[in-house]
């Protein structure tokens, strides 16, 4: 009986760490493993092992409490390496938001500068999907997909932002806009990430659906993917095969 116990811790030891094993020794094999690369989970305890390879942060203004996670997220979208991205903290409704600067449409994608909101305080629905009390894996999953924002503004010309505005009038276009986003952060890599996240907030609001700060229902539209969707779409990409 305690050979078998033994046996057990064993397995379970070697499982949780097989996953950081195989990362280092694909690191020395290839500099450029995070792009694209799968990893099931990420832990705080275990970030030693991603950050001294983590993009180059030019361009980047980053909030020391969530250092790790945005770090790790940048990893999965190197396009972005010398873009422009200010993460700041504050209140507001949705607990995090993308936009490009208020002059972002009289530059090249080159030259722009985007800003990512990080709510600190929000109503008291909302405040249990915070990005503070969100899971580690979760966390990069929703920052992965505010990435997707901005890599997608970024082959966009600048007037493209006049007619986002209009767009956010629409339901519909707003749903596809965010779906695609969900795909784009599947394809960069964050698909197990931002089924974490797609779980929590479910979960933690007893949502069917969840169509943003301003959409609690559950019938309906799909804007951002569910866990099934994102499962089936993994399948579905090479990546995660």
């Amino acid at each position: 009986m305690a050979l078998q116990k033994t046996h057990k811790v064993f397995i379970s030891y070697l499982q949780k760490h097989f996953n950081y094993l195989f990362i280092v020794i694909s690191l020395f094999l290839n500099v450029n493993y995070f792009a694209q690369t799968v990893i099931k989970e990420f832990n705080q305890d275990s970030i030693s092992v991603y950050l001294p390879y983590a993009t180059s942060t030019q361009n980047k203004i980053i909030p020391s409490e969530y250092n790790n996670a945005i770090k790790i997220a940048l990893l999965y979208y190197p396009e972005l390496e010398k873009t422009k991205i200010k993460f700041r903290i504050r209140k507001q409704a949705s607990p995090l938001a993308a936009r490009p600067s208020v002059f972002a449409i009289f530059r090249k994608a080159s030259k722009r500068k985007y800003i990512i909101t990080i709510s600190n305080k929000t109503g008291s629905k909302f405040s249990t999907i915070m990005l503070s009390h969100l899971s580690f894996n979760s966390q990069i999953g929703v920052i992965g997909h505010e990435l997707g924002h901005i890599s997608d503004y970024n082959k966009k010309h600048g007037f493209y932002f006049i007619k986002l505005l209009f767009m956010h009038l629409s339901k519909k276009v707003m749903d596809k806009f965010e779906y695609h986003t969900d795909m784009c952060c599947i394809d960069h890599g964050l698909g197990y990430q931002l089924l974490s996240w797609s779980k929590e907030v479910r979960l933690k609001l007893n949502l069917v659906q969840w169509k943003g700060i301003k959409q609690l229902n559950n019938a309906g539209r799909e804007r951002y993917m569910n866990p099934e969707s994102i499962i089936k779409e993994m399948m579905q990409n090479k990546i995660y095969n």
